[in-house]
């Protein structure tokens, strides 16, 4: 694989939200993976199979950094996202949202669900709380550990 490739892997998953690309072929083996949104430069591993001797390279490729919302409410509660993928805030286009600013929830309580390869993983809350704001669009992507709600 060139290095020009794998930069290209690199700025694609920036542009498409990824944290992580495992590519593997018969002679070498590519995982690019972010870590967290605050480090500048990812490791990336790349392995080359000759017969028998193993090659490892390591290129360091600068990522952008995003910049995250500052959250206003200092002390409360989150709900934290346990995935990468599309956040949607109601079971379908033409039903009401599981959860608006104001409502109450409970711990096991259905409160959005994100898509991830085509599969709808329902989210359930883990803390009990009155959601005070929703940090996150309807439809927009989210990463591992991206708080969706705030509550108090």
């Amino acid at each position: 694989m060139e290095y020009k490739e794998i930069i290209g892997l690199i700025q694609e998953m920036t542009r498409t939200g990824l944290s992580r690309i495992k590519i593997e072929k018969e002679d070498f083996k590519i995982i690019l993976e972010k870590e967290n949104q605050e480090k500048k430069n990812i490791p990336n591993v790349v392995e080359e199979s000759g017969n028998k001797d193993k090659q490892e390279n390591t290129v360091q490729a600068p990522v952008p950094v995003m910049e995250e919302k500052k959250d206003e409410v200092v002390a409360g509660k989150k709900i934290l996202s346990p995935m990468v993928g599309t956040f949607y805030a109601q079971p379908a286009p033409d039903k009401p949202p599981y959860v608006k600013v104001g409502d109450k929830v409970k711990k096991g309580q259905i409160v959005c669900i994100i898509e991830a390869m085509k599969l709808m993983n329902e989210i359930e809350s883990e803390v009990e709380g009155e959601i005070v704001e929703c940090l996150v669009e309807n439809e927009e992507m989210v990463e591992y550990g991206q708080p969706l709600f705030l509550l108090k």
